[in-house]
């Protein structure tokens, strides 16, 4: 696929062609000036342009415009690049017949995921144009070889296998890929991972485990927490046939051995059992182990990635954890902060949601307005990522809309009325209106006004107009746009 990429700004630009030419393998032209790059497209074919919205002498929208209008534009699939600021032209934008839209600054994760599905677009268009005239069956066969097709242009940037999709956007975060990515390259060192209950922990563990290339060896999970002692010994190592009351008689082989030539992950490692413990140390420093009631050394290729919330330091003064287990556990040590303390990822995995549930429940979300990233970055987020992913699912099941609204998030509490709320009445016409810092738009405002005015009412339809100097109908037509 051959494309054209337009930016004005060079470091951005050459970031992007890199990208595309190095890792992507893509054929790649590039202009500084867009109506240069115009000529460019009239003269050769390019399948998808990525341009800059906001350059000189010619916007991304006027480009986007001027090669939709044209006749020759029918396989070529437009991608404009926009900031926080300039969510208006966004909504333009896709409205003018943009395939998708991204964020600076640019998430090469993200991209090469929105150019993997514009590539699928353009060619079952081209292929339903091929084959009209048998289409249900040619589509079938066809799709397979595209995204067969797909999958070979997937790079280090890409969605990892086994993990599923991973935002990575600040700099702390990108800190911590980074040395998870390098603990991955060294099976003999066991990393413990710690931070809060919803921070991503398991990702992050699958992550050290298959690193950014297709791992398949085993990844086993075991949570410390919801195995009573009794069972914990022998679902960890396994036991020979008759070894205790109600055991098999052929015998069982334990987590770890399931994990041989791959990694075991021990979530909420601080529940482990105090006598355990030892043994565990033992199975890290001498690599063997023996099954409950068995004699035979077992030699153990295994990689020990562990997890909690728990402060270990405290648990070992109070006696609770082996203080050289925590030794031997921190020789590879990562922590997630909590996602109140990264507060610049918010937005940008609220928007990475948004997109991936917009996609799969088939809703039209593409853009969060200003004021519900307000909203969004206000919230302390007790559940971190886990919570804010749930609260984007659920905005998606509950509405349908092009822009994700403070009303489609109301359900987070009291943290909505600190935004854009009336604070109180000086006079006949003087009202006090907290604004937040990075502005808001017409229609929020107005909605705002009109749903507090209902709740003043109770919602009575009839006052509310009155109190507005409206007409009734007005009031119903702008509750439907709403």
């Amino acid at each position: 696929m051959k494309i054209l990429l337009v930016d004005d700004e060079d470091l951005s630009r050459k970031a992007i062609n890199n990208f595309l030419t190095n890792y992507l393998g893509f054929t790649v032209d590039q202009f500084h000036d867009p109506k240069a790059a115009l000529n460019c497209w009239h003269s050769e074919h390019h399948s998808l342009v990525i341009s800059d919205i906001k350059m000189p002498g010619m916007s991304g929208l006027d480009l986007l415009k001027t090669i939709k209008a044209s006749p020759d534009s029918q396989y070529t699939d437009v991608i404009l690049i926009t900031r926080h600021a300039d969510l208006n032209s966004s909504i333009q934008a896709l409205r003018s017949g943009a395939w998708d839209y991204l964020i600076k600054p640019i998430d090469v994760e993200e991209l090469a995921a929105v150019i993997n599905k514009a590539q699928e677009h353009l060619t079952l268009l081209k292929e339903n144009e091929e084959y009209k005239n048998d289409f249900d069956e040619k589509l079938s066969a066809n799709t397979a070889e595209v995204h067969t097709k797909l999958k070979k242009i997937s790079s280090a940037y890409s969605d990892i296998v086994g993990i599923g999709k991973i935002g990575v956007f600040s700099d702390k975060m990108k800190h911590i890929k980074d040395l998870a990515i390098r603990f991955h390259l060294d099976r003999s060192i066991p990393v413990l991972i710690t931070g809060e209950t919803g921070t991503g922990k398991e990702i992050l563990a699958r992550m050290i485990h298959y690193g950014e290339g297709l791992e398949t060896t085993p990844f086993v999970t075991i949570n410390c927490s919801s195995i009573t002692s009794s069972l914990f010994e022998s679902e960890l190592f396994g036991y020979e046939g008759g070894s205790f009351t109600g055991s098999k008689k052929t015998g069982t082989i334990g987590k770890l051995e399931m994990a041989q030539g791959g990694s075991i992950f021990l979530d909420e490692i601080g529940d482990m059992p105090l006598d355990l413990q030892p043994k565990l140390l033992r199975v890290i420093q001498q690599k063997e182990m023996y099954r409950v009631g068995g004699v035979k050394k077992i030699e153990l290729d295994v990689r020990f990635i562990c997890a909690t919330n728990r402060d270990i330091p405290s648990m070992i003064g109070e006696g609770t954890f082996r203080k050289d287990l925590f030794y031997r556990l921190n020789a590879g040590s990562l922590h997630i902060p909590a996602l109140k303390e990264r507060k610049e990822d918010i937005v940008p995995l609220a928007q990475m949601f948004l997109r991936d549930f917009s996609e799969s429940k088939k809703r039209r979300f593409k853009l969060i307005s200003k004021v519900a990233m307000n909203i969004l970055e206000s919230y302390e987020w007790p559940g971190n990522v886990r919570e804010l992913q749930n609260t984007i699912e659920r905005a998606t099941v509950l509405y349908d809309d092009i822009e994700l609204k403070p009303s489609h998030i109301d359900f987070l509490g009291e943290i909505t009325e600190e935004f854009s709320e009336p604070e109180k009445v000086l006079g006949n016409n003087d009202i006090v209106i907290n604004l937040p810092e990075n502005g808001i738009t017409l229609e929020e405002l107005e909605e705002y006004l009109i749903k507090k005015i209902l709740k003043k009412f109770d919602g009575n339809k009839s006052k509310v107009a009155q109190y507005l100097n409206v007409s009734r109908n007005t009031i119903r037509r702008k509750l439907k746009e709403i």
